[in-house]
């Protein structure tokens, strides 16, 4: 598969944008274990254009993330190009637009999977925003807005001849947010229509080595992207290839693992943004982290009230001890 004359492989697996968790450590700790590409969280094309220190914040990455995208969203076309300006000023790999947020603070401003109730607002945005720039640029976005308007069919044709290199479809509507169980049929249609020349990379529900298996085999997608199933675990994407690879699901890590990890992301986040606005935000990763340990919920209480790094250290020590000796 290719994005533009990026070569990155053969069922390549992408690590999707989320708010507030795929910051550059975690990419970075999702590359170490065969992420193949990355994404940044999403950025506020008006936040850019208004030099918003969170914003710009957003664009920096570590070298050894490439190949990486910078993934922008707005409702007005000139922001949207002014902003690919400036996300191509950082040097990505390629410029990714989000038209797939279901967020209601964004689709109340007309971002984000709002765009799906006007497609030649999002071919115009979108061809726009290939005009000024000479990277690659591909589009996330989902299966339309609700289950009697699912327009994906149309949106790809309007986005392929808009000068997309790629496009990313999650087998959600928007007003379906993350509920129920997505559905892949008009995925796989897409990929194996002779008409559509661009990678079709499917997302959504992607959590283990036979489901991504399962996936590949029927609905035939140029790649897959993982959101929600990396938080915390880093090792799915090690754990599919292996499976599709060899046909066996690998052991899930061992204490000693999770518990490494963990600490090593904690610290990589202090480094990156504080102590104190990593500790709030890695709360969210701990039932990843140890997802499948017997009656862990007291250890996983306890860290999601410590306050201090130290502490936190301290306890992650204790649990490595402790369900060692329990085994």
């Amino acid at each position: 598969m290719k994005i533009g004359s990026i070569d990155i492989g053969k069922q390549p697996l992408f690590l999707a944008p989320m708010e507030d968790v795929t910051d550059p450590p975690f990419r970075r700790i999702c590359k170490w274990f065969g992420a193949d590409v990355l994404i940044t969280e999403f950025i506020s094309s008006e936040g850019l254009i208004r030099d918003a220190t969170k914003s710009r914040k957003k664009l920096d990455f570590y070298e050894d993330e490439r190949p990486i995208g910078i993934q922008v969203f707005g409702h007005n076309v000139d922001s949207m190009k002014k902003a690919a300006e400036v996300a191509s000023e950082s040097n990505p790999d390629f410029i990714d637009i989000n038209f797939g947020c279901p967020v209601r603070k964004v689709v109340n401003k007309g971002g984000g999977a709002a765009v799906l109730k006007d497609l030649p607002l999002m071919e115009k945005m979108t061809r726009e925003v290939v005009k000024v720039t000479s990277f690659p640029v591909t589009v996330k976005t989902r299966l339309g807005w609700d289950e009697n308007n699912k327009n994906i069919e149309e949106a790809a044709f309007r986005l392929q001849n808009a000068g997309i290199a790629a496009l990313t479809i999650h087998g959600r509507t928007r007003s379906q947010f993350y509920k129920g169980i997505s559905d892949w049929t008009l995925i796989g249609k897409l990929a194996l229509d002779p008409n559509i020349t661009i990678p079709i990379i499917g997302n959504g529900d992607i959590n283990s080595g036979p489901v991504a298996k399962a996936a590949i085999d029927e609905y035939r997608p140029a790649g897959l992207m993982i959101g929600r199933a990396a938080m915390g675990n880093p090792w799915i994407f090690k754990n599919i290839k292996q499976y599709l690879t060899t046909g066996i699901e690998p052991a899930p890590p061992t204490i000693d693992e999770r518990v490494e990890i963990c600490k090593t992301h904690l610290h990589m986040e202090i480094d990156w943004k504080g102590e104190r606005q990593a500790i709030l935000e890695m709360r969210k990763l701990y039932s990843g982290y140890f997802k499948g340990i017997k009656n862990f919920k007291p250890y996983r209480m306890k860290l999601v009230n410590l306050d201090l790094a130290d502490d936190i250290d301290n306890l992650l020590t204790e649990i490595a001890f402790m369900y060692k000796t329990k085994c």
